[in-house]
């Protein structure tokens, strides 16, 4: 059975077409019946992944063709989600390494490739969107040989079959020249490069649970590869932790398996089969589902650790149960253990009675979770990013990132100066296609944090930024903030027009006539260093007396709405961002004017005693 069934997975930099192609695999395999309605990137079924289109979470499918059973595992890009990359390729034997033809790799393509190559996985290299008019296949395929090369691929490994492909136009050719007319060529490439899976189908069932979700009807549902013996449907099973201890025993009360975008009910899942389990209450991510017999856990690869963290806590601000219906420390307790429970590369520690460090792989990753939160009634309040520090033979180490950033050749000064001063290095730069530059720098992620408006800014939003994790290396020093200050409200009430006009002189606003404000919330950003104190509620006094032009209409610019992400990049160590179902606030830790004042007090460096002379 085995010999007829293919594991695969989809690994590429953000944006390359892994799910496009998906989408082509699917009806060329029959899966989406012409009969059914059309629907594009089928994969990404998450509202938030359709929104912003990438790939949050790894889902599979399956597809058959000519006797073929294709088992494809689709994965995030962003290497914020490195995680759902890294516990999944545990379920295939091959990769399917896209690269566009016209970027070629980028940082985390060499991200993903290098987790896969270090598991031994065989690579087939698709060079995808071939079909666009400043396409450069060859030199793309010269390129990702070279990144094979560098990773440390072995001679199988570099041996590579390769295609050119599009997935928007559902064609695949082993050269250019041959007939685009489907996907044959790559199925046929799948089953010849790829191995089928190994397992002994006479020994005990074992599976390592690599993926978790909750199902309203099944409850806790675990998806993996069968490693060994086969499972059917009610059967006895327990759970062994990475230690060999034993989770829970219950039974296998429902097998699913993949059948095209489906999960369909089945009776046995044998050796080398990707299937879902529900039954068990506990288990979860890394744990061996295996026989009653079995005592040995299965080995899981080491998952990278976080390198950012954030505070998240219940809100407590003047508004806090407005918009919300999820406010208190346990509901949110919960809801975030669960979350780490299914996400290995989240990790989640109590800070306080109502409070948590959240700590992930970087803000793209925890801005998603905490929007996932706020969409299921949570009200929170969340604190500036901070990254995550090791220390190693006696040296302080710090996360460092590579950087790759695509911009105009007028606009690259500017950029290398931004980086440089947070503690960028240049480590290449030439010059690309339409008069473009690519700049690769390394970065510590401190310097990355709340860069992204900056860079936008500089490029006047013509440029591309791409982040992939690089490693650690010794603390780089001091990296300046945010040098401006911010309006902080001191009343409580609805912003009027009359005096956000006095305040545009004292910076950029954040608010808009008749919005809520409370004493505490920021208001605006100041033009200044340091904060100021304003009354953005102040009406306009009558009197007795007019004057020509005194009833003029009051004309405001638009105010600077701060999405989440940007929200939260954005604010200082003293303050919060106030995130609801229905609205973002920015916000001062400290209420109160007095205990800032009193705060700041501590904070400043002590003055040195005057002498006199005498």
């Amino acid at each position: 059975m085995t010999d007829a069934l293919r594991n695969v997975a989809l690994v590429a930099h953000v944006d390359h077409g892994k799910t496009t192609l998906v989408d082509a695999m699917l009806r060329a395999s029959g899966a989406l019946r012409p009969g059914r309605p059309a629907v594009d990137r089928a994969l990404d079924s998450n509202a938030l992944e359709r929104e912003r289109g990438i790939t949050i979470l790894a889902k599979c499918a399956s597809v058959a063709w000519r006797g073929l059973r294709v088992n494809i595992v689709d994965t995030p890009g962003h290497a914020d989600f490195s995680g759902e990359v890294e516990r999944i390729l545990d379920m295939v034997d091959g990769a399917l390494v896209l690269v566009d033809a016209v970027e070629g790799p980028m940082p985390r393509t060499g991200f993903v490739v290098g987790k896969a190559l270090a598991r031994g996985l065989k690579p087939v290299v698709v060079v995808n969107k071939a079909d666009r008019a400043e396409a450069r296949p060859h030199a793309v395929l010269d390129a990702a040989f070279d990144l094979f090369a560098a990773l440390g691929a072995g001679d199988d490994q570099l041996d590579f079959p390769f295609l050119f492909a599009s997935g928007r136009e559902g064609w695949a050719v082993r050269d250019l020249d041959d007939p685009r007319d489907g996907l044959a060529p790559l199925f046929e490439t799948v089953a010849r490069a790829v191995p089928p899976p190994a397992g002994d189908a006479g020994a005990p069932f074992a599976m390592l649970a690599s993926l978790l979700e909750s199902d309203a009807y099944l409850g806790r549902v675990l998806t993996g590869r069968v490693h060994s013996g086969a499972l059917r449907a009610n059967a006895p099973i327990k759970a062994l932790d990475l230690a060999g201890r034993a989770v829970e025993v219950g039974r296998a009360t429902k097998l699913l398996a993949f059948r095209g975008l489906e999960r369909v009910p089945t009776d046995r899942a044998a050796a080398g089969d990707l299937v879902a389990v529900a039954g068990l209450d506990r288990a979860t991510v890394a744990d061996t589902l295996c026989a009653p017999e079995v005592d040995s856990p299965l080995p899981a690869p080491p998952i990278d650790p976080p390198t950012v963290a954030i505070a998240v806590s219940v809100n407590d601000s003047p508004f806090a149960g407005r918009d919300g219906a999820k406010l208190t420390g346990r509901e949110l307790g919960a809801r975030l253990e669960r979350e780490a429970a299914g996400n290995v590369a989240l990790s989640v520690s109590r800070a306080g009675d109502d409070a948590f460090e959240v700590a992930g792989r970087g803000e793209l990753q925890l801005g998603v979770l905490v929007e996932t939160l706020r969409r299921e009634g949570f009200e929170m309040s969340i604190g500036r990013p901070r990254v995550l520090f090791r220390e190693e033979d006696g040296r302080r180490l710090e996360p460092v990132e590579e950087a790759t950033a695509d911009v105009d050749e007028a606009d690259a000064g500017a950029v290398v100066e931004g980086l440089a001063v947070r503690r960028g290095v240049v480590v290449d730069m030439r010059p690309g296609a339409g008069g473009r530059t690519r700049l690769v720098l390394r970065v510590p992620s401190r310097g990355l944090i709340g860069y992204h408006g900056r860079f936008l800014a500089d490029t006047r939003g013509a440029g591309v930024l791409n982040r992939a994790f690089s490693g650690w290396e010794p603390h780089c020093g001091p990296i300046p903030g945010r040098r401006a200050g911010v309006l902080v409200a001191t009343a409580a009430g609805r912003a009027s027009a009359w005096a956000l006009a006095q305040l545009e002189a004292r910076g950029t606003l954040f608010v808009a006539p008749g919005d809520p404000i409370y004493a505490g919330m920021i208001v605006g950003e100041n033009n200044r260093g340091g904060d100021l104190e304003v009354n953005p509620l102040r009406a306009k006094q009558l009197t007795n007396f007019r004057a020509a032009g005194k009833d003029d209409a009051i004309r405001l610019a638009p105010p600077r709405r701060l999405g989440l992400e940007r929200a939260i990049a954005y604010i200082a160590d003293d303050e919060r961002v106030e995130v609801t179902p229905r609205a973002v606030r920015l916000r001062k830790r400290d209420l109160d004017p007095h205990v800032r004042k009193r705060a700041a007090r501590r904070a400043a460096p002590a003055r040195p005693e005057r002498r006199t002379e005498r």
